[in-house]
């Protein structure tokens, strides 16, 4: 099922493409990297990166930002807040946390695949306060309470 995203691009983002899936079958859409210079993040430092666009979600859905694989491996490229959720009422520009984790310094160059964006629906819950639980076989066990591994 393909859903609409509707989106709006920031002068900074002008002539970047639009997130894209780079393959038939990937769950997420590339984010490109809206710096007007290079930025670069030391080792241990964070930075907000703009994407250079505003979105619209469809009703009844969030988009999660997450880590590129490729970068986390490589570089120790990842995001402290993942997944990132945008909301669908949210209207500013998409923009994207990232940490170094490496041991290196780690530049952003204009147009970088820095994240990818996955569109999921959201299922709302209310919260109901009760006396007591239903007893399960596992109860108040704790980390590393269902096994060795």
């Amino acid at each position: 099922m393909t859903h609409e995203i509707q989106v709006t691009r920031l002068p900074h983002a002008e002539g970047l493409p639009l997130p894209a899936y780079a393959t038939h079958g990937a769950a997420g859409m590339d984010l490109l990297a809206a710096v007007t210079a290079p930025l670069t993040i030391p080792p241990g430092g964070r930075a907000l990166v703009p994407t250079g666009l505003r979105i619209a979600l469809p009703p009844g859905h969030e988009l999660q930002v997450r880590p590129r694989s490729g970068l986390a491996l490589k570089h120790g490229i990842t995001m402290p807040n993942t997944p990132g959720t945008v909301d669908e009422d949210y209207r500013g520009e998409l923009q994207v946390i990232i940490l170094n984790a490496g041991t290196e310094p780690f530049t952003i160059e204009r147009g970088m695949r820095i994240a990818q964006a996955i569109l999921a629906p959201v299922t709302r819950a209310t919260w109901r306060e009760v006396d007591a639980l239903p007893e399960t076989s596992r109860g108040a066990g704790g980390f590393g309470s269902t096994g060795t591994g």
